[in-house]
């Protein structure tokens, strides 16, 4: 069930307070699922990326970029997500003229249009399965740093670095999956979606590398959003980042609309919104993960603006660097 992300889960308030007592029911759950796991190892590398906390904090499209700087090393990489918002169970390679978001999820089939994905909500029968296509030779997981059930060779925790970790509770008085500081203690690498406002760099072990990106679009997408007249609608974790996006690129906004994310857009949504941005003389445009959400026949109605992550050189050559020693451990 789609959900916004609660307003109370960036501060210490009384409904935070009220909930703090479930936190140990979440905590004791997780306990339980560690304790009882029997990690599996695959035979290729797998490289989790995930966070520490629920909602958008940006960990897809750093999974994206990382599948690039994989096959510009040499690797035939390919995504392993559970398909979060979709119906197929898997394991099975989401193919983007056949299966639909209600199939696979959003994500996962605004990937496939470049990348190889898997989808299964075994994670370990899904390494399996992937190992069988020898073309492919090693493993994104796109989510999953709290799955115990799959050994990773490499983990890297994505945070939004405006949003950080919130009030810092566990869930349902906050947003934390886990704990920072049991979470943290076996992540190989930080990724900073925009630069740290909150702070949490200093919470991180010294020992531990972090790295700052730029979500943003390309520059050909750029020049032709600037000047545009446009109504945007999001769906996402932090709906408030894509419409700073347009901002930043010099579209001009001329009204907004927030779902939550991962929100099932049906034809009355979109017939509302298109008279919306009718009356005010403007085009529709939402996220390429929305985007993929829509109905077939409204596709061609609406813009799309993707984005990437974006690092500096001197990172890339980190990150790549680090990406490269997930090879050494990896059984044959």
């Amino acid at each position: 069930m789609p959900m916004k992300t609660p307003k109370f889960w960036t501060g210490l308030n009384w409904q935070a307070v009220l909930l703090y007592p479930f936190t140990f029911l979440w905590k004791f759950g997780n306990y339980l699922r560690q304790r009882n796991a029997q990690p599996e190892k695959s035979t290729l590398a797998v490289i989790c990326v995930g966070n520490l906390t629920v909602g958008g904090s940006g960990k897809t499209p750093v999974a994206i970029t990382l599948c690039r700087f994989l096959s510009g090393i040499g690797k035939n990489p390919c995504v392993l997500t559970r398909g979060f918002g979709g119906n197929e169970k898997g394991p099975v390679f989401v193919d983007t003229g056949f299966h639909t978001s209600s199939d696979v999820g959003d994500e996962p089939l605004m990937m496939a249009n470049s990348i190889s994905v898997c989808v299964s909500r075994n994670r370990p029968k899904g390494a399996a399965f992937i190992s069988t296509e020898k073309h492919l030779d090693c493993i994104v997981m796109d989510d999953g740093l709290q799955n115990p059930t799959l050994e990773k060779n490499l983990k890297i925790a994505v945070f939004d670095g405006k949003i950080g970790i919130g009030n810092g509770l566990l869930l349902p008085a906050g947003p934390m999956r886990e704990k920072l500081n049991e979470g943290i203690t076996n992540i190989d690498l930080v990724i900073f979606n925009g630069e740290d406002e909150t702070g949490l760099s200093s919470k991180i072990p010294s020992h531990i590398p972090i790295i700052s990106g730029e979500l943003r679009p390309d520059d050909e997408v750029i020049d032709q959003m600037k000047g545009r007249r446009v109504y945007g609608f999001a769906g996402i974790g932090n709906p408030s980042r894509f419409f700073k996006t347009l901002q930043h690129i010099g579209a001009e906004i001329t009204g907004e609309a927030h779902f939550a994310d991962h929100h099932p857009y049906t034809d009355n949504d979109l017939a509302q919104l298109y008279e919306e941005a009718n009356q005010s003389g403007s085009e529709l445009v939402t996220t390429q993960k929305d985007w993929m959400r829509l109905p077939a026949e409204w596709r061609e109605r609406v813009l799309t603006v993707p984005v990437r992550i974006h690092f500096s050189p001197a990172d890339t050559i980190k990150i790549v660097s680090l990406l490269e020693t997930s090879f050494t451990n990896v059984i044959s």
